[in-house]
């Protein structure tokens, strides 16, 4: 077997509000300044998309592909010698359903929810963008809007291949998930019906760890996942997902339906910085605890707006289970805070800056890429690039953290280090 870190979910530079670099070659670089082996195509529906998965990938292994070598030098980053390795793809998009269904708590009300498809090959794919064509748009976004119930979309996908597989997407986002508390439902039954034991998985979402999962019972047979839902290529594996198996199509299916022991567990965002964690307005600045919205009576006092219920009150609503609980199919779970927002505290500018990117750089050179600077290598070796990285690396490693959640759409804030224990600007620039 082979342990592999797996992203299960991006867009590319079809899908709305994305970087126009989600281009295959530079997916395929920052893969490997990240430190992932295994990628999603992303938006394989989009037919410009679709053909240029055709043109420039090749099948590795049995459902698994690989850039061509005419294209990897095409990317726009450059690649330390610490850092390089073989990048696969695998067949994979968002579908955005928008549909009535009347059920549960919300009745007949509007239900939007995400779904991550996986596929087995592109003669499969090709058949997927058929039918959907005749359903919906699918040339105008990479992540396209269909007018379909989540059961009718997943009978029509295992109607194409039984090898297909539906995972819902970041499931507690609260305007486009299947448990969001906007518009979505209170369990998998109430969304799928009869299709329910087609779902093996679900995905966490940023704003959601695996413990808040771990709350549901109904979740104990479903394995959790996690991906980045990147929609640049910096943002690639904000979150993933360790196999341990055989990198081939088949085999990740089989992990993910049958043999969860396969899969080691996910590496996950605090879930306090996902943008949806705690409840908000976000024009306001009003951010709350589940408790101070009810004794708000989900309304802002100051202006009567209605407050957004964000992923830890609608996780309180509907599990059965204490803070804490662990059960007996949980698996792993590694923290990180991306390393440009670990520098970027210390260096104390944006993290798009030059002086962030260039000790960015100097650590993927020196150390190696960026998940095994963040969850493996010794602090010693990062120490002696940058003593105060390595000393928020520790920190971060054992949950040493200062939280400021997120809320309605605004990202929350994890940082490491209290104010007076970093150098001042005059003190940096005399250093």
């Amino acid at each position: 077997m082979t342990m592999f870190i797996a992203d299960l979910h991006i867009h590319s530079k079809y899908s709305r509000a994305c970087s126009k670099n989600l281009d295959l070659p530079n997916i395929n670089a920052w893969c490997q300044l990240k430190g992932i082996d295994l990628v999603a195509t992303a938006d394989f529906t989009h037919p410009s998309w679709f053909k240029d998965l055709h043109e420039q990938l090749e099948e590795s292994a049995e459902g698994i592909y690989k850039l061509k070598e005419d294209f990897i030098d095409k990317h726009e980053v450059y690649i330390p010698e610490s850092c390089k390795r073989d990048v696969q793809f695998i067949l994979s998009t968002e579908i955005s359903l928008i549909y009535k269904k009347n059920v549960g708590r919300v009745g007949d009300k509007c239900r939007k929810v995400h779904h991550v498809i996986l596929a087995p090959n592109l003669n499969v794919v090709a058949k997927i963008n058929i039918e959907l064509d005749k359903i919906g748009n699918i040339n105008s976004d990479g992540r396209p809007i269909i007018g379909m119930d989540s059961k009718e979309l997943l009978k029509l996908l295992l109607s194409i291949s039984p090898d297909i597989q539906l995972i819902p997407a970041h499931v507690w986002t609260p305007h486009f998930a299947i448990f969001g508390s906007q518009s979505g439902f209170d369990s998998i039954e109430e969304c799928f019906d009869e299709m329910s034991d087609h779902i093996c998985a679900l995905e966490t979402g940023l704003s959601s760890d695996p413990p808040m999962n771990w709350r549901l019972s109904q979740n104990d047979k479903y394995v959790l996942v996690s991906s980045s839902d990147a929609h640049s290529p910096q943002k690639l594996g904000r979150e993933a997902t360790v196999f341990d198996c055989e990198m081939t199509y088949p085999e990740i299916l089989n992990a993910l339906r049958n043999d969860h022991g396969k899969i080691a567990g996910t590496i996950e965002f605090y879930p306090e910085e996902g943008k949806y964690h705690a409840d908000g307005i976000r024009n306001e600045n009003l951010c709350l605890e589940p408790a101070e919205t009810k004794k708000m009576e989900f309304i802002s006092q100051k202006t009567g707006k209605k407050i957004t219920v964000g992923v830890l009150h609608r996780v309180n609503d509907i599990a059965d289970r204490p803070m804490g609980f662990k059960p007996e199919t949980a698996r792993n779970v590694w923290y990180i805070i991306p390393l440009t927002e670990l520098i970027s505290e210390i260096l104390q500018v944006g993290p798009a800056s030059k002086k962030v990117d260039a000790l960015y750089q100097e650590l993927l050179k020196e150390v190696g890429p960026e998940f095994y600077i963040l969850k493996d290598a010794p602090i010693e070796d990062i120490s002696a690039v940058n003593q105060m990285i390595g000393e928020a690396i520790d920190r971060m490693r054992s949950g040493r953290v200062i939280v400021k959640p997120g809320y309605d759409g605004e990202y929350g804030i994890i940082t490491i280090f209290q104010p007076d224990e970093l150098m001042t600007k005059e003190q940096m620039k005399l250093f």
